[in-house]
């Protein structure tokens, strides 16, 4: 055998291999991943004229109208300590995190049709990519809340730190539902035009220009089967210190696990026909 027969690598073709090995060849697919997301990152904003500051200047516009509404007009913002805004924008960070990526991952298969259909890799990779570009504007925006702190003088309390955590909640909120939502919407068109309704819906029924504890005590826990209710109490209770209702945020953190669970299985049971239906 010569040196050069040596060094080329050994192609084996096995049945099954790609549901075998599919979680391992989402590793091994990571470079694809990375492509995809830096190429929907740099999509996003081309030929704009301010770029990524849409990422700040969309919070900004809603949270001003929502301070405005709830707070001035509604009186919501009475014997209120914490400055309203930022209250409402503590909100906002996690609700645009997962409008966002609930928005560009729900049409990333169909955009990526060309792809689907020409070479093999897992298809989980495209809307996962949509959902990390939603969270580089949700690194953007989270500037503006550092500014909003300083402008108002307000020091958040030391759980703080545990933010991380609540954002993780949004982003496997975001990720399952999205991958839910897409296969959806490669067999069932329609669903391009329900999701910017879901969207606009839930932001009015999720806690973001008022606090979860406005609800009525008796209709709280049904409430919080919005999974998007304990993540924005939990933003809020690490930014200005709102207390958390424990049984809501249990039962949101239980709706975010099964959508993860059903948006994989969807996702994989869906997943050998997406060629054929694109």
């Amino acid at each position: 055998m010569s040196a050069l027969e040596s060094t080329v690598p050994e192609l084996v073709i096995e049945a099954g291999h790609s549901e075998k090995h599919y979680w391992l060849d989402l590793w091994r697919y990571r470079e694809l991943f990375y492509i995809l997301s830096w190429r929907d990152i740099k999509v996003r904003y081309k030929q704009t004229a301010i770029g990524a500051a849409w990422s700040i200047i969309r919070p900004l516009l809603t949270m001003i109208i929502f301070t405005i509404i709830y707070g001035k007009l509604a009186h919501f913002a009475k014997d209120e300590i914490v400055p309203y805004a930022i209250t409402v924008y503590a909100a906002m960070l996690p609700w645009q995190f997962f409008a966002n990526a609930l928005a560009e991952a729900s049409n990333s298969l169909i955009g990526n049709s060309n792809l689907i259909t020409k070479i093999y890799f897992p298809r989980m990779i495209i809307p996962a990519s949509s959902v990390i570009v939603s969270f580089v504007d949700f690194g953007i925006s989270a500037l503006l809340m550092i500014l909003l702190m300083a402008w108002y003088h307000f020091l958040p309390p030391v759980q703080v730190l545990l933010l991380p955590v609540f954002v993780i909640m949004t982003f496997l909120a975001s990720f399952g539902t999205s991958l839910y939502i897409t296969a959806l919407n490669v067999k069932y068109r329609d669903f391009r035009y329900i999701i910017p309704f879901i969207v606009q819906f839930g932001l009015y029924i999720s806690p973001v220009g008022f606090k979860s504890s406005k609800v009525p005590e008796q209709w709280r826990l049904l409430y919080s089967l919005n999974p998007m209710v304990g993540v924005i109490d939990g933003f809020r209770w690490c930014i200005v210190g709102e207390p958390i209702y424990l049984p809501g945020f249990l039962a949101s953190c239980a709706v975010i696990i099964f959508f993860c669970i059903i948006g994989i299985r969807y996702f994989r049971k869906t997943e050998k026909t997406f060629a054929d239906n694109i």
